[in-house]
């Protein structure tokens, strides 16, 4: 053993989102049981990639005895991970399979009255907007993660009416792409008011790490509305960060 740099994870404070599994290229990290442990002291470099993209702030460098890092023994814990897509199936909660119920409807031969959209502007993806559009120019901005339209029935007069949009996964999509981009959006912008809206799920909650920290790089002072839907499409929680 040496004395070194080693990833340490208060476990009290670790909401299970994953996002720090995915920032971890070494794969050192794995959500076990509903939280991130450390898989092995061998894969952990001790660098710290993970620590910024912990929305909890349970992630911190600690100064200890360990094993060194083995970069040979790291590799070919990669391969094998790449193989078993161990790393996919487990790192979010939210994956697990879940058969939700649905509202009964009326048995009615009548054509039902098309609902018309909300939606104001072109394109949506977040990876896709441009941080000069017009349509962010005081405006009202959603930040809303990908799955939240589909859980919800009403989204379109409940949330987008009025409202401009930029929508992403920071489970699945760069987590720091869409920090650059909200703050170039906020830099760029006069907005009116930011509210962010996801899903239940941990790793959706990562939204609201990517609002905070966009908001620290823009230098702007302002509060966001965070808003939690549950997975039958209802608010659960509403809240100013």
């Amino acid at each position: 053993m040496v004395l070194r740099n080693i990833v340490k994870i208060d476990e009290e404070k670790c909401n299970g989102c994953g996002l720090c599994v995915n920032a971890c290229a070494e794969g050192a990290i794995k959500i076990i049981d509903g939280k991130a442990r450390l898989v092995s002291e061998i894969y952990c470099d001790g660098l710290g990639a993970c620590l910024g993209h912990c929305p909890q702030d349970a992630i911190t460098i600690e100064k200890r005895e360990a094993d060194d890092f083995d970069e040979e023994a790291t590799n070919a814990y990669l391969a094998k991970e790449k193989i078993a897509q161990v790393q996919t199936d487990f790192a979010c909660p939210g994956m697990a399979a879940k058969q939700l119920k649905t509202q009964a409807v009326p048995d009615d031969t009548t054509p039902a009255k098309a609902v018309p959209s909300q939606l104001g502007h072109w394109p949506v993806q977040l990876k896709l907007v441009s941080p000069h559009a017009p349509y962010f120019a005081n405006t009202d901005l959603l930040l809303v993660g990908d799955c939240v339209p589909f859980a919800m029935g009403d989204f379109h007069n409940r949330f987008l009416k009025d409202h401009s949009i930029a929508v992403g996964c920071p489970k699945l999509d760069d987590v720091q792409l869409y920090i650059e981009k909200i703050t170039a959006i906020l830099q760029a912008n006069k907005l009116n008011s930011l509210t962010v809206i996801h899903m239940e799920v941990p790793c959706c909650s990562g939204l609201n790490h990517i609002a905070r920290q966009a908001i620290a790089k823009s230098n702007i002072e302002m509060t966001f509305e965070d808003v939690t839907i549950d997975l039958q499409g209802n608010v659960s929680r509403t809240e100013t960060v």
